[in-house]
């Protein structure tokens, strides 16, 4: 009886396992029109702080160090329009000191703060981490109240009057350690549509949230960051984007 329960078991185990890889999503094929935001040459269309930020080898090389401090948060802005209905796709590497982000539908603030190149709203977290939570891809409410609004490997929708309401799960702490390449270049796609943000790391769905109607931002400005505080690095390549 013991050994039949133990089978049992066994394939319930397999049975979960086939049906979790089921699920897994790939990042829909690139589409034609996507246009090419960074020419590989130099910062044209992109405004930022000149101490920080610069091209190296092809890339976009943002860079702060002891003598060269970021004061307060800071990023590249991008001037050639705005985030609204898109698709955007990116590569990016970084250090592990510190951490970065991808801003969309944000607010370019100019109200005479720490710096020139201030930027709230929503951010795709930029890592070089591979252990849940603290990785790349959660949406982060840069400047506001909501902190991590949704976390990596959650399907989730917000309420107004009650929070955050997590529906589902979309990949588990061994499979994202697995997915993502440490001190290498990461692909990222961001999918956002009215008030429902996808996001795929590597080609696989990450994050799956619908933010209340309400609270939703809809459009807004794409920006790069370089976070204050400890000395890193961060570079990001083929930037494009596809307006829906």
């Amino acid at each position: 009886m013991y050994r039949l329960h133990f089978l049992g078991f066994l394939c319930s185990l397999f049975l979960f396992a086939a049906t979790s890889a089921e699920k897994a999503v790939t990042a829909p094929a690139e589409a034609e029109g996507m246009v090419q935001l960074f020419n590989g040459t130099d910062l044209s269309g992109w405004n930022g702080d000149s101490r920080l930020w610069s091209v190296k080898e092809g890339v976009i090389h943002g860079e702060t160090t002891d003598e060269n401090k970021a004061n307060g948060n800071t990023f590249l802005i991008w001037e050639g329009g705005t985030t609204k209905d898109f698709e955007l796709r990116l590569s990016f590497r970084c250090n592990a000191t510190n951490n970065s982000g991808v801003q969309y539908r944000s607010k370019h603030i100019q109200d005479g703060g720490r710096n020139d190149w201030v930027v709230r709203g929503y951010q795709h977290e930029i890592r070089n981490e591979n252990k849940l939570p603290n990785v790349a891809g959660f949406i982060y409410d840069e400047g506001g109240k909501r902190g991590r609004i949704c976390l990596v490997g959650e399907k989730a929708v917000w309420k107004k009057d009650s929070g955050k309401e997590v529906t589902g799960s979309l990949i588990t702490a061994d499979e994202y350690a697995k997915l993502f390449h440490l001190d290498e270049w990461n692909d990222i796609v961001i999918v956002a549509k009215g008030n429902h943000i996808q996001h795929f790391m590597n080609g696989r769905l990450t994050l799956d949230f619908s933010d209340d109607p309400e609270l939703a931002l809809t459009d807004g400005v794409l920006a790069l960051q370089l976070h204050a505080g400890k000395p890193m690095w961060v570079e990001f390549k083929d930037i494009r984007i596809r307006q829906q």
